[in-house]
């Protein structure tokens, strides 16, 4: 793993915090904030808020179960990966945890490898699932942009061409890309059809918003039609 990661450790015991800190630090990707309670805690999770959480269940005032309760009832953690480490081994306490929204249960003594492996584990699904979403946000705003463009399109007879006030030479690739993209196309159809890759595409995309100076495939579009770089 070559990101960088931070790590949320909370328990009352010192000695314990203080090894599995040392622990994780160890490894290359991980920085470890550990605190002594849940109230601790929750001013680091407001202020540098981390990719993961390790958390006893055996606290005063704020015991794990509160402590994660609160965490899901808040919009802002409610994915966050959570791991319990806990004296308490039994079947019942484990279905509490997972009932609770943990992640992972470690009974204590528990192997520092498993822990670490457990940590690793979650982070990369955690990872997985922020790119998928990313990508899915990414698509849905590709989306809005091409349904403007549509509809700037079946109005074009009314756009007034005049001479861009900027000087702009494309490449023939670049107004390939152009004239596909104010068709409506989406990247992945642009690719297809230019026999090229989706990360080429949005290559030229960029370089077209710079050339135009615009900030969006809708801007971009109304830009070309406006200037006539594009049938």
């Amino acid at each position: 793993m070559s990101e960088q990661f931070k790590l949320l450790l909370v328990d009352d015991e010192p000695g314990l915090r203080e090894a599995v800190q040392a622990y994780l630090e160890d490894e290359e990707e991980f920085t470890v904030t550990a605190v002594a309670s849940a109230a601790e805690a929750w001013p680091v999770l407001e202020q540098n808020p981390p990719d993961l959480v390790i958390s006893d269940i055996m606290m005063p005032q704020v015991d794990g179960y509160q402590f994660l309760a609160k965490l899901r009832e808040d919009s802002r953690f409610k994915a966050l990966p959570v791991v319990f480490l806990t004296a308490r081994g039994m079947t019942g306490d484990r279905i509490q945890g997972y009932q609770a929204g943990c992640d992972a249960y470690l009974p204590k003594p528990f192997e520092p490898e498993e822990l670490l492996a457990i940590v690793r584990n979650l982070l990369v699904r955690r990872s997985a699932t922020v790119e998928a979403e990313g990508d899915s946000a990414k698509l849905e705003a590709i989306a809005r942009e091409i349904a403007a463009i549509k509809g700037m399109l079946n109005q074009r007879s009314g756009i007034t061409q005049t001479p861009s006030p900027i000087k702009i030479e494309l490449t023939p690739r670049e107004q390939s890309v152009l004239d596909l993209v104010a068709q409506g196309l989406m990247n992945k159809e642009i690719a297809s059809q230019l026999e090229t890759s989706v990360r080429n595409v949005e290559k030229y995309v960029s370089r077209l918003f710079s050339k135009t100076g615009t900030n969006s495939r809708t801007e971009l579009v109304r830009y070309a039609l406006e200037h006539g770089l594009t049938q």
